[in-house]
């Protein structure tokens, strides 16, 4: 059978099991309401709810209930987890003039949930306590590239405060970098370029922040280990062996506060030194300088650091045949504030799937495979209570978890999901199969017209047209799939809507039922396109006589990262020579201008060969295992008992972990995928290689090709042995 006839078996195979699910999948579809996903979002987000507050046990007792009124069995299982509350928080500019941030939002009689006591204060969880007075620097988005900037014009930040806009990166890669770099404090603030007025009317009129609203926020170091900072690898139960505070590898070690662009413009104006280049500039009405200067800023944070619970909602519905293979679909349900967006739209979303499955048991509705929802508590400060519960049950998740399926924030718009490429021939099929509320074409449709037109190059807008299949994107970080997917090897899905969802809400205490309900999803449509996209995927995984794994998906996607990795090594190499010639060739004179602020360049190391053919081979293995696994699978006979290779399908992912980590980060344990150390929730792709060779590390690279080949190598006979 060729390689065509084979891919058409396997559709037709697939195909076939899906239209034997679509009379469930009916009766699933009419089993949901935007008016009670609407309900839902509305009685969930009617308090401040983070991790430890009163709003907190109440969110999780009511979703408890919920959960065993629609028939499912259902528990709280509570974790003793770190969290520091913001007792002091001080701002202010001593020189040259006297000012004192506000650090407050303003309630708005157009939004009913503003005024309410018990809300979280504006702060970034996890900043050191501190007392610092220096000068301020502008650092534009606190990125890498932003300090070599910095440091090509002479400004040091060592001993300074800095100041940085949000945008470009995960927030807590701002202080980190800044702390690397000297600072001994860090300002991040929201500016209307990205984020205000620059982008649309602001709220209440529009949609977007407006001059008061503040982004909260963890800044907890999640590149080295998300979850509780004291039990690393361990579940954070009540007699847990804990790290002393100070000794937590992942907490930073300089303060750290949020404000607004009302708090953020006089001391934005107040900076002398060198004008900020254009790209640095953002929105408010004044000339952008970097500093050092006159400005002097005095920033003061204090909190209470205590264990707390945190409350996680488990349910299950036990599978009929196949007990002890679980389907795991998570959303959690802790806020900053209100959170009627993040989280509470995706959760409510769950809620409503929970309630359709539960009323098609009712109705004799049997599921193959066991269901475990989860409800997470204490996501927002670090990915906590999903951490926590996969460090607990580690071992049990190797052996029964065949996938867990993750949703956050929902809103108005495109679909989106990445995840396991394993996994990527189901979500395509559903993708094609569930209708856009606003257009009535499937979502895939939708989404690749959105991609042809918004493509950026002649090339890119044709390879969108040609397309045939959905792409699921890598998973980075940022959400609760990370401990599944990257430390316990569970294959991962990661789901949701958005694009047209417009606001500047996010992590303010205008995430609200009526900032949401007018601008996140009139209506609540893509609260029920969200439910019927990851209904279809868990009743499919659910009820599926062999598991819809292609890992021919997984191998054509890890050929496209390697050849990504041989071009960066090649890119950087031409661009080493071309920018040493130029400097040795005295082509950077510097200008007599005295407001010429840069430095003379250095030359860098050349980049040396580096040796890819590990890789390549590993990647021919796979191709061939690959392909002798689908034919297996496609001369499988229709109704035999497959629980024994459906086992080892699910736990293939597992083969791509290495027991030691990556280079300095050894929690995460993933070849293919992991957040990047500098970008935090963006992913960086086979990261042990790629990020070696970007800080130019060429033995590292070297040795992480031999690590990762390893892993591809190890998948690949361990299919082969699936196969036989």
């Amino acid at each position: 059978m060729n390689t065509k006839n084979l891919l058409s078996a396997a559709l037709l195979l697939g195909s076939l099991s899906a239209s034997a699910q679509r009379p469930n999948e009916a009766k699933f579809d009419a089993l949901l309401s935007a008016q009670s996903i609407g309900n839902t979002i509305k009685e969930l987000s009617a308090k401040p709810h983070f991790v430890s507050s009163p709003g907190s046990k109440e969110v999780a007792e009511n979703i408890l209930a919920k959960f065993k009124s629609y028939g499912w069995d259902a528990s709280i299982v509570t974790y003793q987890v770190l969290f520091p509350f913001p007792k002091v928080r001080l701002l202010e500019m001593t020189g040259p003039r006297k000012f004192t941030a506000l650090l407050k939002e303003p309630s708005l009689k157009e939004d009913g949930t503003s005024a309410q006591e018990g809300q979280l204060p504006t702060s970034n969880a996890w900043s050191a306590d501190g007392d610092v007075s220096a000068e301020l620097v502008f650092v534009n988005f606190g990125l890498p590239e932003d300090y070599e900037t910095l440091e090509a014009m002479g400004v040091e930040v060592k001993g300074k405060i800095v100041i940085a806009r949000y945008g470009r990166s995960w927030r807590g890669i701002k202080p980190k970098i800044a702390q690397e770099h000297g600072a001994i404090g860090c300002i991040i603030y929201s500016d209307p370029k990205e984020d205000g007025f620059y982008q649309g009317d602001v709220y209440p009129k529009g949609a977007f922040k407006n001059e008061f609203g503040v982004q909260r926020g963890s800044v907890m170091d999640m590149v080295i280990y998300p979850g509780d900072p004291l039990t690393p690898g361990v579940g954070a139960t009540a007699n847990a062996k804990r790290l002393e505070r100070t000794s937590a590898p992942n907490l930073l070690k300089i303060p750290v506060i949020p404000i607004s662009y009302h708090d953020a413009q006089p001391l934005l104006a107040a900076l002398g030194g060198p004008v900020a280049p254009e790209a640095w500039r953002g929105a408010l009405p004044i000339t952008y300088h970097i500093g050092p200067g006159k400005a002097n800023v005095r920033l003061k944070i204090e909190s209470e650091w205590k264990l707390v619970p945190a409350y996680n909602v488990i349910a299950k519905i036990k599978g009929s045949v196949y007990p002890d293979q679980w389907i795991v679909r998570g959303n959690h349900h802790d806020a900053w504030v209100n959170g009627a967006n993040d989280p509470i739209s995706g959760i409510a979303s769950m809620m409503e799937e929970a309630k359709a499955i539960g009323g098609m048991v009712k109705n004799g509705y049997k599921p193959k495979r066991t269901l475990v929802f989860a409800a997470w508590d204490a996501e927002e400060p670090g990915l906590i209570g999903s951490t926590e519960w996969v460090e607990d049950h580690q071992e049990e998740l190797k052996q029964k978890a065949v996938v867990y399926i993750n949703t956050d924030g929902n809103g108005r718009g495109f679909f989106g999901a990445g995840g396991s490429h394993g996994l990527e021939t189901l979500i395509d099929e559903i993708a094609k199969d569930v209708k856009d509320p606003q257009t009535n074409v499937s979502l895939y449709d939708r989404l690749k017209a959105r991609q042809i037109t918004t493509a950026g190059t002649d090339k890119t807008k044709k390879d969108n047209m040609s397309k045939k299949t959905l792409t699921l994107g890598a998973l980075g970080s940022g959400s609760d799939y990370s401990a599944f997917l990257q430390h316990a090897g569970i294959p991962s899905l990661n789901i949701g809507f958005g694009g047209e969802d417009e606001g500047g809400s996010y992590h303010s205490i205008y995430d609200s039922y009526d900032h949401y309900s007018r601008f996140g999803d009139p209506g609540f449509k893509y609260g029920v396109a969200l439910a019927q996209t990851i209904g279809r995927t868990v009743l499919r995984m659910a009820d599926a006589e062999v598991l819809p794994f292609e890992f021919k998906n997984l191998h054509k996607t890890v050929s496209t990262y390697v050849t990504e990795l041989q071009t960066l090594t090649d890119q950087m190499r031409e661009s080493t020579m071309i920018q040493n010639e130029a400097i040795k060739g005295n082509n950077y004179k510097l200008a007599a201008d005295p407001n010429n602020f840069f430095k003379e360049p250095v030359t860098k190391e050349e980049v040396p060969f580096i040796d890819f053919s590990p890789l390549q081979n590993a990647l021919r293995s796979l191709e061939l295992s690959t392909t002798k696994l689908s034919e297996t699978v496609s001369k499988l006979p229709a109704g035999s008992d497959q629980s024994a290779l459906n086992k080892k399908l699910y736990q293939a992912e597992q083969m791509l972990l290495t027991a030691t980590g990556l280079p300095r980060r050894g929690w995460y344990k993933h070849t293919l995928y992991a957040p990047g150390f500098y970008t935090g929730y963006g992913v960086k792709t086979i990261p042990g290689v790629r990020e070696a060779i970007e800080q130019r590390n060429w033995k590292e690279a070297q040795e992480q090709i031999g690590v990762v080949a390893g892993s591809i190598m190890k998948l690949s006979g361990y299919l082969s042995g699936v196969s036989h």
